[in-house]
């Protein structure tokens, strides 16, 4: 796990993950992709069925159009779950018009946030994108990911070994970045409060906000007045820089 001012010597590596005696290798790397042969079968919540108890649930705009749909996918933070992500976003991606993912972890975070590796979490995202991309128009050039807390910075890391399929990643008060093998050049915002107790700003925001912007990455960084949070502006304001064209 390396900081953002460390970002250049991020390398490839592969992580096994056992689940139910079987083993799942992953380098990061997703492989689900938005079809043009579909079109949106329903608004409102979603629950995708993937998971009895740990699902993924799926939010379209009430007043979603057959045209394609932009999607982001929002990961929620250590001991948290997909339900409390559109408690911090509110009515903002009802009001930006933004179909939002919120997977659940296979445990309390992320595979990769203890040191292990990409690994179940990863092959449990793509089919979650596969189910959503079999029953939603999706926008190929507006499917972007990001997260708070845990999630930011397994969001962020997602997105850069995914640049060339993730346009732009939103990550609300990331701590760190994951080593992979970048790909592509997505454009990232980052927020994070001058008065985070959690994941100070200094060694964290700050910190990767300058490392990306040195490895020549489009960085928009807002730093807002407060603790380690989603204020409901900073919310507003990540989903409607997700919609600006590059």
């Amino acid at each position: 796990m390396l900081s953002g001012v460390t970002i250049a010597s991020l390398t490839l590596g592969s992580a096994c993950k056992h689940i139910g005696g079987s083993v799942i290798v992953s380098d990061g790397r997703l492989t689900a992709r938005p079809r043009s042969d579909v079109k949106t079968s329903a608004t409102g919540e979603i629950k995708l069925g993937l998971d009895a108890e740990r699902d993924a649930v799926l939010q379209i705009p009430k007043n979603a159009v057959q045209s394609p749909l932009p999607l982001f996918i929002m990961l929620h933070g250590a001991t948290q779950s997909a339900d409390e992500m559109f408690w911090y976003l509110g009515s903002t991606h009802e009001e930006a018009g933004v179909a939002v993912l919120a997977p659940n972890s296979r445990d309390t975070t992320w595979d990769a946030m203890g040191g292990d590796g990409f690994g179940i979490d990863v092959e449990y995202l793509n089919r979650a994108l596969e189910r959503v991309f079999e029953t939603t128009a999706i926008d190929p050039a507006r499917v972007s990911i990001g997260g708070f807390s845990d999630g930011a910075s397994y969001g962020l890391s997602l997105g850069l070994i995914n640049g060339d399929f993730f346009n732009s990643i939103v990550a609300f008060s990331p701590g760190f970045v994951i080593s992979g093998e970048l790909h592509g050049q997505p454009r990232i915002y980052i927020s994070h409060g001058t008065h985070d107790h959690i994941l100070p700003i200094d060694r964290c925001g700050r910190r990767i906000a300058a490392g990306l912007k040195d490895y020549g990455y489009d960085v928009t960084f807002r730093e807002f007045d407060g603790d380690h949070e989603i204020p409901a502006d900073v919310a507003s304001e990540g989903l409607s820089w997700v919609l600006k064209a590059r």
